[in-house]
């Protein structure tokens, strides 16, 4: 098997300090849940998808968070385009940051983008095909972060599709909420402890 290149860095990104990288994921999940809220009241028809509390949808979160993370690291190993994007990204947010700054990133995204996009946009949307891949895509484009990463697009809109039927198929905002937090939490522990 032929060595696997070392991602290309952009030299037109300087690296970002720890504070940066905190306030950067504290301001956009503040403004993730201000548009959450501001779709709720200017939408007065849509109803908030329900988050209840119980073992068993924590345990479907959880065990679909694994299977993202499996997911992600086979395509890691097989997809240099995508190890590449991910490398990318990790590099830029999770390297600056300490081992208990990652608990943020677990819990800031999954819940202010499971909020907006599964818990808001999906049933204003409707819970439908339509609704899923257009929610979905919406997803993908948030996580845009330069031309060369499209390959983390994709990545991102199929997970999105992956969390917004889960939350349609049990009806329960907090699978793709536990999932998310998962894959984030897992992810990032351990490419962390591995750089």
């Amino acid at each position: 098997m032929p060595p696997v290149p070392e991602p290309i860095p952009n030299p037109n990104v300087e690296p970002l300090s720890r504070v940066q990288v905190l306030v950067a994921m504290a301001a956009t999940a503040i403004l993730l849940l201000v548009c959450a809220r501001l779709w709720l009241f200017f939408d007065r028809s849509t109803e908030l998808l329900p988050l209840r509390w119980s073992g068993s949808a924590a345990l479907a979160g959880v065990g679909l968070g694994l299977g993202i993370s499996a997911a992600s690291s086979l395509l890691y190993r097989f997809w240099q385009a995508y190890r590449q994007s991910a490398d990318y990204y990790l590099e830029l947010v999770i390297k600056p940051l300490a081992l208990p700054d990652l608990i943020w990133l677990g819990l800031l995204p999954g819940l202010s983008e499971e909020l907006l996009f599964r818990g808001v946009m999906l049933p204003a949307l409707g819970l439908t095909w339509f609704g899923l891949a257009l929610s979905s895509i919406c997803f993908g484009v948030l996580h845009f972060s330069g031309s060369q990463q499209w390959s983390y697009v994709i990545w991102a809109t199929i997970i999105g599709g992956l969390l917004g039927y889960s939350a349609i198929l049990t009806g329960n905002l907090l699978v793709p909420v536990v999932a998310h937090i998962t894959t984030n939490l897992l992810s990032s522990c351990i490419w962390k402890l591995r750089n």
